[in-house]
């Protein structure tokens, strides 16, 4: 369906023809409930999106060097617009887990692939967490806020490269379809009441491109395209002999996660200047520890 040339018109057919929640089977006892008006809202992102996607052009979708990946993109892409009015609703499995609708309707509904319902949640997820860098980028408004959720007691990231910690692990989270989730950002946020209506003003069309296309290139001005692909300087062994400790558990993973956020700092940081970090974060950390009780 969205890999048809026409996808747009597809989903206007389906919602006219009053099939949109047959096509897109809700599961029951939603949270929040599900609303009459939800076929015109996810359509309405839709064309939105292909107004957005046409005016930006293919670079959107650039991660993949080939056409069938650029496809791929594509097609993901815009179920994850489609869906952006649903992305919030949740309902209880058989095992009373908590699950996305978006997840239900990919896998159940339109039996598409499990992978391909992981990957529309995980755009939607890191589109608001794209929100954020975008303000940050923009305006450097939630700088303190966005410092003070990167740092901690053995980590404290410099201001003038928060920017570059924040979108590398945003990055990283996401990975190739870090575009995609950009252009969702872009796309829901600020939020409008209709989207498709405001998209039909220029201006409004225009805005939200710059905003993408400002985005994009801060990111690869920064050198992050590809940060996923960053290996860590010490694996999980390395770091128990630097804590000396014996065994692994929570406090190597929190050791793992300090140190991708230290490597994004440091791009060209050595393993010995990391495990120098390290030791003087550890060592600082329990001085600071024994004054505070004395």
């Amino acid at each position: 369906m969205m890999s048809d040339k026409h996808p747009v018109n597809a989903l206007r057919y389906i919602r006219d023809l009053g099939l949109f929640y047959v096509v897109f089977a809700f599961p029951e006892k939603l949270e929040p409930p599900a609303l009459d008006k939800h076929d015109w809202l996810c359509v309405s992102h839709l064309e939105a999106a292909w107004k957005l996607a046409h005016s930006i052009g293919r670079s959107v979708f650039s991660c993949g060097s080939d056409s069938k990946s650029q496809d791929e993109q594509q097609r993901l892409c815009l179920y994850s617009a489609l869906f952006t009015p649903v992305r919030n609703m949740f309902y209880m499995d058989k095992k009373s887990k908590k699950v996305p609708v978006v997840s239900y309707i990919i896998r159940d509904s339109l039996k598409l692939k499990a992978s391909d319902a992981d990957t529309i949640v995980n755009i939607h997820v890191v589109s608001e967490k794209f929100a954020e860098l975008i303000l940050l980028l923009e305006s450097n408004e939630n700088l303190e806020t966005v410092k003070e959720k990167l740092d901690d007691e053995y980590l404290e990231i410099p201001t003038d490269l928060v920017k570059r910690v924040f979108a590398g692990l945003i990055l990283r989270e996401i990975k190739g379809f870090w575009r995609v989730a950009l252009f969702i950002s872009t796309l829901v946020y600020p939020e409008v009441g209709n989207a498709s209506d405001s998209l039909s003003k220029q201006d409004e069309l225009d805005k939200r491109k710059e905003r993408y296309i400002s985005v994009e290139r801060s990111i690869i001005d920064l050198d992050l395209d590809g940060v996923w692909k960053m290996k860590p300087l010490l694996d999980g062994k390395a770091i128990m002999g630097v804590m000396q400790v014996k065994s692994g558990g929570p406090l190597i993973g929190k050791w793992q996660q300090r140190l991708v956020k230290w490597q994004l700092a440091h791009p060209q940081g050595t393993m010995e200047e990391c495990m120098e970090w390290m030791k003087q974060s550890e060592q600082q950390s329990k001085r600071q520890k024994i004054e505070c009780s004395t």
